[in-house]
């Protein structure tokens, strides 16, 4: 798929310009993550973009929780199937099953697993709008939202800890 392509997927899914724009944001964050990534480890480059800008298609039904699910259903009825773990498994840090299952959503993982799926999951949380924040702020707005001792929040500092290594290539 060519960005172009994914990028018409959002308007027809109907996402405003505001989450499209901050997709945009979360592509050029990602994009430089996996660019420095991929000096030590392959990295599927084009995965990474059109993943980016997919990631909240969802957002086009609602703005809660359910954005990730909602959004991979949008993308498997789009014939974008590939693309729908993007969307499912950015929330927080990712969302294990028993979580998951507490906060009303189907009964099991929604972790990013792959490389490119980590990528694009950290990107998002360094984008707010779409104005890029440092890692520290990031943080301290998963505090002030989730309430501190959350689980997302130690999930967060695994996924920071594992891209800032993988950026030095161990």
């Amino acid at each position: 798929m060519l960005r172009e392509e994914a990028l018409e997927l959002l308007r027809k899914a109907g996402c405003s310009e505001e989450v499209i724009e901050h997709c945009k944001a979360v592509e050029r964050v990602a994009t430089k993550l996996a660019q420095e990534i991929s000096r030590f480890r392959k990295v599927n480059i084009e995965e990474v973009i059109i993943g980016s800008l997919l990631h909240d298609i969802g957002r086009a039904r609602t703005h809660g929780i359910r954005h990730g699910v909602e959004g991979g259903e949008i993308l498997r009825k789009m014939g974008a199937g590939k693309f729908a773990h993007f969307a499912e498994n950015h929330i927080g840090a990712g969302i294990p099953a028993e979580e998951a299952e507490r906060l009303g959503l189907p009964p099991r993982d929604f972790l990013p697993s792959t490389l490119e799926e980590k990528i694009v999951a950290y990107a998002d949380k360094l984008v707010v709008g779409n104005k890029v924040v440092p890692f520290e702020e990031a943080l301290e707005m998963f505090r002030r939202e989730l309430g501190e001792g959350h689980p997302a929040i130690e999930r967060l500092k695994a996924l920071h800890e594992e891209i800032e290594a993988l950026k030095k290539g161990f």
